[in-house]
């Protein structure tokens, strides 16, 4: 049946289901890298999950990210259907996410030196993630005669009117490329409708052109399996404590700070928490927060809640998500955030959320049934959230059940199914390709 219908759907002239190919491009973080460390976070989950569901359906993709190491090969199998290239552009080391502009021609040039490997017409589409793949993709696109489909992730202009205190805006030279990106993509993905509007509004993009696509979560990882207990258990942590946990990169934008002035402003209402009070930070330092990796160990001690916290490296997703499982609550008050796949994480872990009310946060955290959204960047509003929690092991309980049954809503399948029609509705938006492509 599903030959008979492909065969109709090209003498009709019908766009194809799927590209049978997509160049994939992430020139700043490899899907290789560990998110938590470095420049490496959701965008690099996002790359690599939804790589393996477009895969799954059909779409073999290659991703293209710049080559840190000379450890691994210039070519690597992800997955099947998945190919990561490593493209030499820079030194591997000493480079920060700011020196990279400069070496967009030289990683230009690899993806073309592995594009004239091939026949013509090998990829059908570009799919480029974050601005400075965006400039790249913008050449190649044009360079093979093919759609561009672009996620920015995160926006200068965005990220630049809600800085935290201390923290350095995004350069102009950013917001100017972000902008001809915009102009240049047919198809711009957007995580929330407010994204989608952000785009509209910040950088005149054409409502027609931007498709809003949900991220996912692994819920075969992600899941609340055997229970919070067990979970404490396994990592040696007190069973009865009120554990408020903070993961994702130490910087600035994400607010790990605010959760110990939190933590301190509730120790204030009540002295008697600091008996069964545990505060896990799991996370390294990254962006802003390189220049003084230290300091949120420093401003725990200031506090006087040293004893209290605990710092734990960036670790991988099985591990991550018996950390979510043994935690009270999860604590996420980023400052922007394009969606906030952590909050999704947790809550797929049962584990229910106090986030900020901003970004994309108010579509990953369902306010006063799966945890409960906050206004502002007080820590007494952080505090009394938290407080709730603390006071009532119920309240986690009932919230945490609502949180993985809302969580089960955003899975990877769904989110590669909508991302295919994305690509389809590019290239029907190239006739010619879609000749080509129907043979």
């Amino acid at each position: 049946m599903s030959s008979y219908v492909t065969r109709i759907g090209r003498r009709l002239g019908l766009p194809p289901r799927a590209p049978r190919r997509v160049a994939l491009l992430s020139v700043h973080t490899s899907p290789l890298h560990q998110p938590g460390t470095g420049d490496a976070g959701g965008m690099n989950v996002y790359i690599v999950e939804l790589s393996k569901q477009l895969a799954a359906l059909g779409t073999e993709v290659e991703i293209f990210t710049r080559a840190t190491t000379g450890a691994l090969a210039p070519r690597v199998e992800l997955a099947p259907g998945v190919l990561v290239r490593h493209v030499d552009a820079g030194p591997y080391e000493g480079l920060n996410k700011e020196d990279l502009p400069a070496q967009l021609c030289a990683f230009t040039h690899g993806v073309m030196q592995a594009w004239a490997g091939h026949r013509p017409g090998y990829y059908d589409l570009v799919h480029s993630h974050y601005w400075l793949s965006g400039h790249v993709g913008w050449l190649a696109a044009q360079r093979w005669g093919v759609p561009l489909v672009h996620a920015m992730h995160t926006m200068a202009k965005v990220k630049n009117a809600a800085l935290a205190a201390g923290d350095t805006p995004d350069p102009p030279a950013r917001v100017i490329g972000e902008t001809q990106i915009v102009r240049a993509a047919d198809r711009l993905i957007a995580n929330t409708a407010e994204e989608a509007g952000e785009l509209v509004r910040h950088y005149d993009a054409e409502p027609q052109r931007t498709a809003v696509v949900h991220p996912g979560v692994n819920l075969d990882v992600f899941r609340p399996a055997d229970g919070r207990a067990a979970a404490r258990a396994r990592l040696g942590l007190p069973p009865d404590a009120f554990i408020p946990l903070f993961a994702g990169r130490i910087q600035p934008l994400k607010a790990p700070d605010l959760v110990l002035h939190a933590v301190r402003r509730l120790l204030d209402d009540d002295p008697s928490l600091r008996e069964r009070l545990l505060v896990p930070v799991v996370g390294g330092p990254s962006g802003s927060g390189l220049a003084k990796p230290e300091g949120l160990q420093k401003l725990a001690a200031r506090l006087g809640i040293a004893d209290l916290v605990c710092f734990r490296p960036p670790i991988g997703q099985e591990a991550l998500a018996d950390w979510y499982r043994a935690a009270s609550v999860l604590v996420m008050p980023s400052y922007s955030e394009s969606f906030g796949l952590v909050a999704i994480e947790a809550q797929a872990c049962g584990t229910p959320v106090v986030a900020a009310a901003v970004g994309g946060l108010p579509v990953a955290v369902r306010d006063g049934v799966s945890g409960f959204l906050v206004d502002g960047h007080e820590p007494a509003r952080y505090a009394a959230a938290l407080r709730r929690f603390a006071d009532h092991d119920g309240l986690i309980a009932r919230m945490g059940e609502a949180a993985a049954r809302h969580a089960r809503g955003f899975g990877w399948a769904a989110a590669a199914h909508r991302t295919v029609d994305v690509y389809g509705e590019a290239l029907a938006s190239r006739p010619g390709r879609l000749r080509s492509l129907h043979g």
